[in-house]
Parts: structure tokens; sequence; C-alpha cells
């Protein structure tokens, strides 16, 4: 008994609170569960039923709780119960009935218990997607109504609501389901029935369902549903909704004037009349659309919001190219403002609105002269000497079409009106910038770039519709130096960088100008046919240069500024990278330049996060600025610059190996000729620089076992290059080819022949005499090796063969000059034993 006390005392201490903020919707779900699991400990085996009743009310209530906060989920088990002791109060009652009377007068009680549970069984399916087993909940609803009509009302709008929540889940076979048994239901007994206009309304819904499901297969459910909507309840939304079914449905002109004619006696507003014009002439019914507009100031005579009409007009007819005919009404609202028929102050600025969008047309299309006489007409509803921010607007924005026009006086004309007006406005002063780049004016360029700047670091707090935020100054801004730049004076448009960088502190606004002004001035200078690009983008190679070294001194800083995060800088980064690399390839005839923006493209992208294609972009533009100051180290400069440039080389190879080492460990490189380049360029650099850590270089070469012929025969030319003499690592490199080449399964002839004969000039130098007999029999030992090679291939190039039997002859008669006739007898005879591979030469010199 204490415990049934107590959880009727927590269920009423709970509903007391229902109205209050003392405790949350779930919070009152929860409490509910215990009192409700309370009242079902005390049920025992036969409860009172007074016990029964309560644990039935307890339980749909704590149900339909968890619906309303749609946990539909958590509802299932506690319907179930109220359903179970339904039953279990049932069974009592006729246990205790005392005749037919009695059983009827129960079953009627507990029906209405029933009914309310199916109701709530429905809702918490529908809540959970269970269409099935709300449909057969709410059957079981339908077929009680006949002793229960008073729920005919409930039923009908339960119904209409499941059809709501499944049309906005675009569930339309589901709610037009929901939606005709709403209506059906709100038939079956008009006593208690929902009305006309809830039928009305459930029935629109259910034509707008068809009509958005598929209106072409469901094309006349959509049009029985409205006409049965219309007969119940005349609304506007009904008349709306049956015109937008006919248009959408390609019903004929006399049609849509038919359903037109249904409603001329029902009232309706002016916006709804004017909605129906606009939706009849946006679905290209011109005759019906402009007819009923044309009857719609009869109804509104008295109205003060005419002029929605002439605008409607106008619009239209400038969307169907009937620009003629719109002038024309325009110029008869500016006859009407002057002569005591002026538009109400909302339609005044919607005409405005529609003027200029005609006239920024035009302007867009290039037709300035055309954008003029629409901002004329703009011009025309202000009064003379009229302050505005609005005119000051449209004066700038006429100056912009006189400049197009090159009509400058006009454009100054223009100007002064908009500084009359707004002479606060940034954008007035970059109108007055303008004219000045356009004359020449530099002073007075400057002047307006610097007020510029102020007014882009302190917005107006006059600028109304026009109000300035720091994107806006900034963007104006580099605008500014695009414009100079334009007008070819770069030292404008630099000082106009200068105080960008030097006033903006954020970030993202510098960085998005810098990005700007980069793209602009590349663009210009892409429009250059081929001949004049290149001297083009030398000439703007001070700005150029400029812009890249500011985006990387201002990434450098970026790093204490909060509101520029990290990925906004690696985004940066990456940008500025890219471009630089693309420019360091444009300038493929300035190597100094080309440098200069490779290493600017390998700084940049330290920016960035080092993954694979970062480390594969920094490795080649190190190489390839490696590359360059070798190439240039190689023409004829002076030795200092030489040096400077070789060490500056080795530097950046330096750098590029260290990256390489950790961009090996990323995947396979077995192709990638990397670590060729960087031997090569490395040992040009040292070797020129006379570098006491060549050789050590060198020991690690030897012993690599995968090195390949041509890398040691360009190592061999390089130690000879001035100023870097190696004879012995010259040497060294060529007998290591030579020893490569004679291990191929098939000898190239022809790179043998130029490998020996590059390994013969450095061992037997042309014209001495006086020579070490080892040398000579290591020599000796390569012109056997020749001739081996010469007597197994037809391949080997005669002219190489003429070579070496003159070199050797040479050698013997150099031998005979020192009375050495012994070994001139041996190397005459070893030329003579070429002769007989000779070709068509033999005769001449046998």
């Amino acid at each position: 008994l204490q415990v049934e006390e107590s959880a009727v005392s927590l269920w009423n201490w709970t509903v007391t609170k229902h109205t209050g903020a003392v405790i949350s919707d779930e919070q009152r779900a929860k409490l509910r569960v215990v009192a409700c699991r309370l009242i079902c400990l005390c049920e025992g085996s036969d409860p009172p039923e007074g016990t029964i009743r309560r644990q039935i009310l307890m339980s749909m209530k704590t149900g339909k709780g968890w619906i309303d906060i749609g946990k539909a989920g958590l509802a299932d088990g506690f319907l179930e119960n109220a359903m179970n002791s339904i039953e279990k109060l049932y069974a009592k009652l006729q246990k205790g009935s005392k005749g037919e009377t009695d059983i009827q007068v129960h079953r009627a009680d507990v029906e209405k218990s029933l009914f309310k549970v199916l109701s709530y069984q429905a809702e918490s399916a529908i809540a959970q997607g269970d269409f099935q087993k709300a449909v057969m909940c709410v059957q079981r609803c339908k077929d009680m109504l006949m002793k229960l009509p008073k729920e005919t009302c409930y039923l009908s709008i339960l119904c209409y609501n499941f059809g709501v929540e499944t049309y906005e889940r675009k569930r339309y076979e589901q709610s037009s389901f929901w939606l005709s048994q709403s209506y059906d239901i709100g038939k079956m007994d008009m006593k208690y029935s929902v009305g006309k206009e809830m039928q009305a309304k459930v029935l629109r819904l259910l034509a707008t369902t068809y009509f958005e499901w598929d209106c072409s297969l469901y094309l006349d459910k959509a049009l029985k549903a409205i006409s049965l909507a219309n007969q119940e309840n005349l609304h506007p939304a009904g008349f709306f909704l049956k015109v937008k079914i006919l248009l959408k449905s390609g019903a004929s002109d006399e049609d849509i004037n038919s359903a037109l004619a249904e409603f001329t006696h029902l009232e309706m507003s002016l916006d709804f009349c004017l909605n129906t014009a606009k939706l009849l002439l946006e679905h290209g019914r011109e005759s019906v659309g402009f007819d009923f507009l044309k009857s719609v100031p009869e109804r509104f005579e008295s109205s003060p919001d005419l002029g929605k009409i002439t605008l409607l007009h106008i619009e239209f007819l400038l969307q169907n190219k009937r620009e003629l005919l719109a002038k024309q009404k325009i110029e008869e609202v500016i006859i009407g403002h002057y002569t005591g028929k002026q538009l109400l102050p909302e339609a005044l600025n919607q005409l405005h609105i529609i003027l200029w969008d005609r006239a920024a047309k035009h302007y867009e299309e290039k037709s300035y002269s055309e954008a003029l006489h629409w901002y004329n007409y703009s011009v025309s509803f202000y009064t003379p000497g009229q302050i505005d921010q609005n005119l000051a607007k449209l004066q700038r924005n006429m100056a912009s079409c006189y400049l197009h026009l090159k009509q400058v006086d006009k454009a100054k004309e223009a100007v002064k009106q908009a500084e009359r007006c707004d002479p606060n406005s940034i954008f007035t002063k970059f109108s007055v910038y303008k004219i000045a780049v356009l004359e020449n004016d530099t002073d007075k360029a400057m002047e307006a770039v610097i007020e510029m700047g102020k007014l882009a670091e302190k917005p107006s707090e006059h600028e109304d519709k026009l109000r300035v935020d720091k994107n806006t100054g900034s963007n104006l801004l580099s605008l500014a130096a695009q414009i100079a730049l334009e007008n070819d004076q770069q030292i404008v448009a630099i000082k106009a960088l200068e105080y960008l960088s030097e006033h903006l502190q954020d970030c993202r606004q510098l960085f998005t100008s810098l990005k700007c002004l980069v793209r602009l001035m590349l663009s210009k200078i892409m429009a250059e046919n081929a001949e004049k690009r290149w001297v083009s983008l030398k000439s703007h190679f001070l700005m150029v240069d400029m812009l890249f070294k500011l985006s990387h001194k201002k990434l450098a800083e970026s790093f204490t500024e909060e509101k520029f995060t990290g990925d906004m800088r690696i985004l940066e980064a990456h940008w500025f990278r890219k471009v630089a690399w693309n420019l360091a390839v444009q300038f493929k005839d300035s190597p100094e330049k080309m440098r200069d923006f490779f290493v600017l493209s390998f700084k940049l992208s330290q920016f960035c996060p080092s993954d694979k294609a970062v480390l594969i972009a920094q490795k080649t533009c190190l190489l390839m600025a490696a590359a360059v100051d070798l190439e240039m180290g190689r023409q004829q400069v002076t030795p200092s610059e030489q040096t400077e440039l070789f060490s500056q080389a080795l530097q950046h190879l330096q750098t590029c190996k260290e990256i390489w080492k950790v961009l090996k460990l990323t995947g396979d490189f077995a192709k990638d000729p990397t670590d060729t380049l960087l031997l090569l360029y490395e040992f040009e650099a040292r070797s020129k620089l006379n570098d006491p850590t060549l050789h050590n270089l060198m020991e690690s070469v030897w012993e690599q076992p995968q090195i390949e012929i041509k890398t040691l025969e360009i190592i061999a030319s390089l130690a000879m290059e001035p100023p870097a003499r190696y004879p012995v690592l010259c040497k060294k490199a060529l007998k290591s080819a030579l020893n490569l080449h004679r291990k191929q399964a098939v000898i190239d002839a022809v790179k043998f022949s130029k490998c020996l004969h590059s390994l013969i000039n450095i061992s037997l130098p042309t014209g001495l005499t006086d020579l070490d007999t080892c040398v000579l029999q290591e020599v000796w030992d390569y012109f056997e090796d020749a001739l081996s090679v010469v007597s197994s291939t037809d391949a080997y190039p005669e002219m190489e063969i003429l070579w070496l039997m003159t070199r050797a002859w040479n050698t013997g008669i150099f031998q005979y000059t020192v009375g050495k006739y012994k070994e001139a007898e041996q190397w005459c005879g070893l030329g003579m034993r070429f002769l007989n591979h000779l070709g068509s030469l033999k005769k001449t010199y046998e």
C-alpha cells in the first residue's frame, strides 16, 4: 500500500511540474517511468480495479511522453503494458457483470482506453518508420469509430499529421495514404467532423503530394484532389495550387483562364495576385499572365501599393527581352514621380534595384553607353543637390562607364558628385585613384591609396549598404596595384603593395591580395604574343620578385597570428611555391632569374608538410638551382664569380642530399636518376673549386657496383674541364668505363671506340717522346684491346681505326727519332696491323 501511495504521489508531483520550467521533458518522462514501475510492483495476483485503471493511465501517459520527446522506441513497452492491463480490466469487469447491459457499458468503457493506446502505438510506429504497424493500428481505431463517433475528429487529424510527417520526409506514397485516410475519416460522421476548412487543407496537401511525387503520373489525382478541396472550401492557396498543377500539366490558356475565373469573387491580397501573375509569366504564359496583371489594378484601386504591379510588369518585360516596352513603362513612372504619382519608398527602392541590375548587365556585356542610359533613369528620381550614399554609388558606377568610353572629363565630374555625396567612402577614393593613374598624376594616386588604406583599417560607420570590411579594403588596394600595372606604372603599383603589406595585419586578406596581384600580372604577361611575352616578363621582374619575396616574408611572420591557422599557411605556401616553379620555367632564357625562382619555390615549400609530393618538388628545385649555378659557372666569368657560383651549387646539393635521404624512405626510386645527378653535380663543383675532399668523394664512387658507363665517362670529361684538371681521376674513370664496356654481352663498338680514344689520349699525350716503359706497355694493351674488338665486328668506326693506326705509327716514329729502333719497329708494326681493317681508305695508306 505504501509503495502504491508513493507511486501516486510521485506521479502527481510530476504532473504539477508540467507547466513550470522546474524539470525538463526528458526528466519528466523518466520520473513517470519510475512511478509506472512502482505501481506495477503493487499488482499482485488479483489487483483491484482501481490499481489496474491507474496502471493503464500511467503506462499510456508514460509511453506518450517518450513519443513526444522523440524517443518512440522507449514507448513501445509501456504501451504494450497498457494493452495487457486493458485486457485484465475487461476480464475483471466481465466477471463482475450482472447482465448484458453491464457488459456493454464495460466494453464501451474499455474501448475508449483501447482506442487511445492504439493511436499512441500508431504514432510510435510512424516515428520509427514502421508503416505497416501504423496502418494496422489506425485501421483498428477506424473500426471502433462506429462506437466512438466523438473520436472521428481526433483520428482524422492524427492521420493528417502522419501525412504531414511522411510528406516532409518525401515518402509520398505513404503521405498520400494517410491524407486519403484523413479525408475519408473526416466524412464518416458529419456531426463530429473536422469541418470543411480542415478537409480542404487535407486535400490541398494531398494534391501537393501527388504533384511533387510524380506530376506526369498522378496529374489526374492531383487535379481531382485540388478540385475537391476547392469545393469544400475556397481558399487562395487552393486557387494557386490548381493554377500551378494546370501549368505543369501543359493545360491550354483557355483552361487556365477558366480556373482563374472560378476565383474572381474570392478575396485575395495584392501580393497573392502578384504571385499568381508571376507564376503565369514564369511559365511562359505571357498572354494570360499580362491579362491577369492588367485586371489586378481594378481590384485594388484604393491601394497605395499599386506600384508593385508596375514593377512586376517592368520586370517581366525585361525578362522577356522587351526592353523598349520596359523603357516606356519606366519613363511613365518617372513622369508620374514629378506629377504627384510617386511610388512608395519600398517600391521606389525596388525600381532602383531593377535599373541598377539592368545597367550592371550591360556593363558586363561592355555596352557602357547602354549602361549609362539605365543609370540615368535612376538619377532621374533624385533631386538636384540631394545628398545620398546610393547616389554616390550611382555616380561612381557612371564614372566607371565614362572611363571605359574614354570620356575622362565626364568621369571626373561624376566622381566630384560622388565626393560631394560621400567623401569618406573607400569606393569614392578608389574612383579618384583610377582617374589619377590614368592621368599619370602619381602624387594624387598615392594620396588616394593612403586614404584608402586608412578607410580600410577603420571602416566608416555611415557606409550603410556599402559597409566596408577589411576584405573589401584589401581587395581595392590590390586592384589599385593592378590598375597601376596595367598602365605601366610599376612604382605606383609597388608603393600600393608596400602600403598593403604594412597596414593589413590580417594574413588571410594580405595573401588574398597578393594572389590576386600575381594572377592579374601573369595574365597580362601571358596575353602578349610569344615574342613580346619574354620582354614583358623581364620588364615586370621587379614586381614579380617583390611579390614572392613578400609572400615568403609574411608566411614566416604568420606563425604569430592566431587567426591564420596552420592549414591556411600550408594552403597559401602551396599556391605560391607552385606559381614560383612555373615562373622559374618561364625564365628559361634567363638562368639567374630561373635559379632565383627555383630557390624561392623551395623556400616556400618549407612551410608545407613534408609529404612525398613536396619532398620531390624540393629535391627538383634544388637540383635545378644547382644545375643553373654550374651552367653559369661554366660561362666566361671572373674566377671569384666562378667560386661563388660553384660554392652556391654545393650548398644546394648538400641540402638536396638530405632531402633525398628522407625521400628514398617513402618508396621505390630504383629508376630515379637523382643519385647520378647529385654525384655528377657535386663532382663538377668540387673539382672546379679544387676541393681537397674530391678524392674522398671518388673513393665511394669506385666502390659502387651499379655505376653506369655514361656516368664514368661524364666524370672523366668533367675532371679535365677547366678550371678543373685531374688527369689521374679522368684516367681512372675511363679505365672503369672501358672495363664495363668489355663486360657487355655484345660490345657497342661505337661507344667502346670513343671511350678507348679518350683513354689513349689522356694516357699518351701527343708530341711526347720520352715516355715511361710502363706507360707505353699500358697503352700498348689498349691498342691490343682495340684490335681484338675491331677483329670481331664490322661496326667499329673506320675513322677510329684510322686514328688508332696513325697514333700507333706516329708513336713508332717518335721512338725511331730517339734511337729506340726495336720499340719503333714494334709500334709501326702495330699500326700496320690496323691497316688491314681499313675499308676504302686502305689503298690510300698502304
